[in-house]
């Protein structure tokens, strides 16, 4: 038995304290002689929740076992994966969480207690009912919590996974953990939902335990129309609230995103935020490469929403950063798709979002796959966004190496989860002679080099270093809108953050252990960003702003600068579990 008390600030859950419980107050509940007599500190629950964690025998079970916990003791939860989130982050997110959405409807009845509340499900044949449905949601939590923040899939391109329907789930409820261990987001104040709009996959639609609807996924017209209902109604019933889409199929990932960016304020990630994180891994990179950003040629394998997302925010600091021409930068950029390297007269009808960055230069050469077009290109970066498992093989790596002798290749295995991503960091190093620039869209270990025993750690492009301060940021300053410039300003920020030894060290991004530290300034550079550029609402972060410049800013041009009054203010405003059980415990008992 774990007895519960609500919070002095009531919270979604009734927030169990378990065994922490002071004496006395099991007393005035009434559950002497209910419970065993200890009475432990945090730092005791804390132990036996990670050798419970560390004794189960493989990554689902561990999943499982974590979701349980943050729905039965949510303040143990985040005190666990805030001291542990190296360790952690790849269970609650990826490539975990992957297998956890393939068998979503498998694991549900296991992952919460009976009837709790920890998301919306919405059927695409009750759209029509989404001011009930939110109303019964509203219904569930304590007068007061008002989600702040969604983030919102209809599951139909699960990381490289494909189409996995209401077993998407898992997406939102992964993603909003995170914002909340990294940025210091209101657990409290966090909606995952799905869009159960059917799914084309028929494993699931063959599967007798699966929990969504049964049947085929609808067409443009009657997505787009659900979507407006939905979204509609989310955002009359909380008009402050800050929507993440995610994991939506390409043509719908970037409809939505141009539909609705300057109507309420929302934010894509796959296209959005992989942009961001990798331009500052870039940004790193170039200082490293030994050649100028104006000499780079970039190859993308992989031309979805994510890889064109990254490649325009790459132009986007090229034109800014480096005052390259807009047509310059772009012909700097090749994609390979399933046809071979994208150009104009390839004979084929391109997607739209495929379009912009077509070769018109090709003449007749048409490159079918990523071997010619290596050949063809000789890029000095090689990134990858195609979800196809070892597509950058030994003799891919080693030709990288060959062609850039002079520089440092740099090379982005950046799909997820680990079974989709192009190669391995040992790999890249082995192949490379241990000259690689590398990150990767999902976590690997650290490699040895044999001939000195030198450890290196791999860079990693995780969107974890970049939505939660965005988010963060967009509920504290509320923006109008998430525009390219602001984004800009996150990925600016995020490569400052670097510390002097992991610059010493060649690393990309700033080590996980400081994702809190590095989220906060990543913050207020938004912040920063928001009111210079006139979007920010909130009275209080303007008037901040104004009276605290950031030294180094001279324009409006996204800089990614910030100053210490606002860090100071934003650290003030992350939520954190509490230290001990009296934070807790309401003043009448």
């Amino acid at each position: 038995m774990s007895p519960s008390i609500q919070s002095a600030s009531p919270v979604k859950k009734p927030l169990s304290v378990g065994t922490a419980l002071p004496y006395a107050t099991r007393t005035a509940m009434h559950l002497k002689g209910l419970v065993p007599s200890a009475v432990e500190d945090f730092s005791a629950q804390e132990a036996r929740a990670r050798e419970q964690l560390r004794s189960k025998g493989t990554d689902l079970e561990k999943y499982i076992f974590l979701s349980w916990l943050r729905n039965t003791n949510l303040n143990l939860f985040y005190r666990l994966v805030l001291g542990n989130l190296k360790e952690i982050a790849p269970i609650i997110y990826t490539p975990t969480v992957g297998q956890a959405c393939q068998e979503f409807s498998h694991i549900y009845p296991f992952l919460a207690p009976p009837n709790a509340v920890d998301g919306l499900y919405v059927p695409l044949n009750e759209v029509d009912n989404i001011g009930e449905i939110i109303q019964n949601y509203k219904e569930s939590i304590p007068e007061g919590d008002v989600p702040e923040i969604t983030v919102i899939t209809d599951g139909s391109r699960i990381l490289g996974l494909g189409d996995l329907g209401m077993n998407g789930m898992g997406i939102p409820v992964g993603k909003l953990q995170l914002y909340v261990a990294a940025a210091g987001l209101d657990p409290r104040r966090c909606l995952p939902i799905v869009l159960d709009f059917g799914t084309d996959n028929p494993k699931y639609l063959e599967d007798p335990l699966y929990l969504g609807i049964r049947q085929k996924r609808p067409d443009d017209a009657e997505f787009y129309a659900a979507t407006e209902k939905v979204l509609t109604g989310l955002t009359t019933a909380f008009p402050e609230i800050f929507i993440q889409f995610e994991d939506f199929n390409t043509p719908h990932a970037f409809g939505l995103l141009d539909q609705w960016r300057d109507r309420i304020l929302c934010f894509n990630d796959d296209i959005q935020g992989t942009g961001s994180v990798i331009l500052a891994g870039f940004i790193s990179a170039i200082k490293l490469a030994g050649i100028p950003a104006k000499d780079q040629r970039v190859l993308f394998v992989g031309a979805g929403s994510a890889g064109v997302g990254v490649a325009k925010q790459l132009v986007d600091y090229l034109v800014i950063e480096h005052k390259i021409p807009e047509e310059q930068a772009k012909a700097m950029f090749w994609f390979v798709d399933s046809r071979g390297v994208i150009t104009a007269n390839r004979g084929d009808t391109l997607a739209d979002h495929k379009v912009y960055f077509a070769r018109n230069d090709n003449g007749d050469t048409q490159c079918k796959n990523l071997e010619e077009a290596l050949e063809y290109v000789k890029p000095t970066a090689l990134i990858g966004l195609s979800t196809i498992y070892k597509a950058f093989n030994e003799k891919i790596l080693t030709r990288m190496n060959q062609l850039n002798q002079d520089a440092r290749p740099i090379i982005f295995p950046l799909s997820n989860p680990k079974t989709k991503a192009e190669c391995t960091f040992e790999e890249a190093m082995r192949f490379t002679n241990n000259r690689v620039l590398f990150a990767s869209g999902t976590a690997f270990p650290e490699y040895t080099i044999p001939e000195t025993g030198e450890v290196r750690v791999p860079g990693q492009g995780n969107n974890m270093y970049v939505f939660p301060p965005i988010g963060l940021g967009a509920k504290l300053a509320k923006p109008t809108r998430i525009t390219d410039s602001l984004v800009f300003a996150v990925s600016k920020a995020l490569s400052n953050t670097l510390s002097a030894d992991e610059i010493a060290r060649g690393e990309l991004y700033p080590r996980i252990e400081r994702i809190r530290e590095t989220s906060a300034q990543v913050t207020a550079a938004f912040i920063h960003q928001a009111v210079r550029e006139g979007l920010a609402q909130s009275q209080k972060w303007i008037d901040l702003v104004n009276a605290n410049p950031a030294s180094s800013a001279t324009s409006s041009a996204p800089d990614g600068t910030y100053s210490q009054a606002v860090l100071d203010e934003v650290c003030n405003n992350m939520w954190a579990p509490a230290e001990s059980v009296q934070q807790l415990l309401p003043t009448k008992l």
